[in-house]
């Protein structure tokens, strides 16, 4: 059992008043967990302590070779008090393959559920409770060996921060506009496209800047071979209805295995929906925008959870979809999984795990 030193706050802050938009990312409660690796002594010194600047040399390889993974869930308040986080272990599933791919120490499942829950206990007054609020939890690791040379660390430091949040859109569950990326590559197999990792998220911004200036949300990318086949939005994967059936990319090396993406596709599965996970074309999804058989677009993420998408740009091919509104099964997808994350709706999955 993972021990854990506590060291509260002594100038807590103030709650942010839920009246007030929670805008995604900006505010952080007052606590946070780290825990320390060394090289021949493993894990050490977890704790939760108050929220503030770490101390890292400025040759810490964090800064210089990009050795770092990220997280991302979220728990949230049922009407009867109780505190669920949504599908943690898949999460910490994935945290330790990106580990593996970076070449940092994997963490002990029941150790980093643990400092989850320690860390959400202590601030669970900031867990928000208004319609679209959740308290986000971005769980990382960073390399911190003071060393300038190509190798991996031989320290790390494990962190866990909160943030209470809204919408991570300004648009909520309105449509998304999505700008379809043809000239700049997020990832290609054998990458490190499907790690959780900053130097994915840093490789899609200028096609990002890009697509906000001409009024769009997010960037779709493409392939990185033959700019042909869908991958994934920026911050979410990727769903299509087309006449009547599910399409999703396959996970192929380069696309993020999304903790959201896998509860949609059982979901589709138990509700007797036709799902499939293979390449698909932008061509396709073009020809069934022409044919009317285009019937939904959306996209799935622990941030947005469902993101119905209401028009796809793609060349000077501007693609309308749903008349611009929220499809049926978008709409039904959304109300269902939000529905188990908040306890309104029997979790017969066991998804959902209490924090006590």
């Amino acid at each position: 059992m993972l021990d854990i030193r506590f060291e509260k706050t002594t100038a807590p802050k103030e709650i942010p008043d839920e009246d007030n938009p929670l805008v995604f990312g900006t505010i952080f409660t007052d606590h946070m967990f780290l825990m320390d690796y060394e090289e021949g002594k493993g894990w050490h010194d977890a704790r939760v302590v108050p929220y503030g600047p770490l101390s890292l040399e400025p040759s810490a390889m964090v800064f210089h070779y990009g050795q770092e993974m990220f997280e991302g869930l979220k728990a949230y308040k049922t009407e009867d008090g109780r505190i669920l986080l949504f599908r943690p272990d898949k999460n910490i599933e994935r945290a330790n393959r990106t580990n593996e791919r970076l070449c940092m120490p994997e963490i002990p499942e029941e150790d980093f559920l643990a400092a989850l829950k320690a860390v959400v206990k202590t601030d669970e007054e900031w867990i928000p409770t208004k319609e679209g609020t959740s308290l986000y939890i971005r769980p990382f690791l960073i390399a911190t060996d003071p060393f300038l040379g190509v190798r991996p660390s031989n320290t790390y430091t494990f962190i866990i921060i909160l943030s209470p949040v809204g919408a991570y859109y300004p648009e909520g569950l309105d449509p998304v506009k999505i700008w379809i990326e043809d000239e700049y590559v997020r990832a290609v197999k054998g990458g490190i496209g499907e790690a959780k990792t900053g130097g994915n998220y840093v490789a899609s911004m200028k096609a990002q800047v890009k697509a906000h200036e001409a009024g769009y949300s997010q960037v779709l990318w493409l392939d990185g071979v033959e700019r042909r086949y869908i991958e994934e939005v920026g911050a979410m994967n990727i769903f299509f209805k087309i006449d009547g059936k599910i399409i999703t990319p396959q996970l192929n090396g380069s696309i993020l295995p999304g903790v959201t993406r896998d509860s949609v596709i059982q979901l589709c599965k138990d509700w007797g929906i036709p799902v499939e996970e293979r390449k698909i074309t932008i061509d396709e999804i073009y020809e069934a925008h022409k044919n009317g058989i285009l019937e939904e677009v959306f996209g799935t993420g622990t941030a947005a959870v469902i993101s119905p998408v209401g028009q796809l740009r793609w060349e000077n091919h501007i693609m309308k979809v749903q008349d611009g509104g929220i499809g049926e099964l978008s709409q039904k997808m959304y109300d269902t999984i939000t529905g188990i994350q908040l306890g309104k709706i029997e979790d017969t999955k066991n998804w959902t795990v209490e924090v006590k």
